[in-house]
């Protein structure tokens, strides 16, 4: 699961992995329309193995499925909604101990994670940005009027597992 697809290009690549099911749960309308767009051109490549869809919704108020899940999150939200999110999870995932992983890149809510108590940290650290990423900072860097972001070769990552 994506949370906060955006325009879908992590469910697109976890779609090409032998997952059960890939879901991106986008909130913004427009987002989620070109996720759908870009999830069909890439059906029609024939470049999934794994069935992929996209939902409109409130991550919050999204169910979570049964079984394993895992989450990635490339810094969807502030605090407020991610404290709300793990909190949710928290009961989601009660008597379900080792059923719930977070891949969290661009971790600036980090601390928010470690305040929920029953979440255990597996891994962080530094994880290399791929060239095509690079390029795309690049670009996205070059067009900001005040210079409000920069970008290095890498991104802050953290990997959680619930514990309960």
């Amino acid at each position: 699961m994506d949370v906060g697809a955006g325009m879908g290009r992590a469910v697109l690549l976890a779609s090409s992995l032998p997952f059960k099911t890939v879901v991106g749960v986008e909130l913004h309308p427009g987002l989620a329309m070109i996720a759908r767009k870009n999830a069909r051109l890439w059906r029609a490549a024939r470049r999934d193995r794994a069935p992929l869809k996209i939902v409109c919704r409130d991550a919050v108020e999204f169910a979570m499925p049964e079984g394993p899940c895992l989450a990635f999150l490339f810094n969807p939200f502030g605090a407020t909604v991610m404290r709300r999110l793990l909190v949710k999870w928290r009961k989601s995932f009660a008597g379900r101990a080792g059923e719930l992983d977070l891949l969290y890149v661009n971790n600036e809510q980090e601390g928010v994670i470690e305040s929920i108590a029953g979440f255990r940290r597996l891994f962080l650290g530094k994880v290399p940005r791929s060239k095509a990423d690079a390029i795309a900072d690049h670009k996205i860097m070059a067009n900001q009027p005040d210079g409000e972001y920069t970008a290095g070769n890498w991104e802050d990552c953290s990997i959680w597992r619930w514990a309960g």
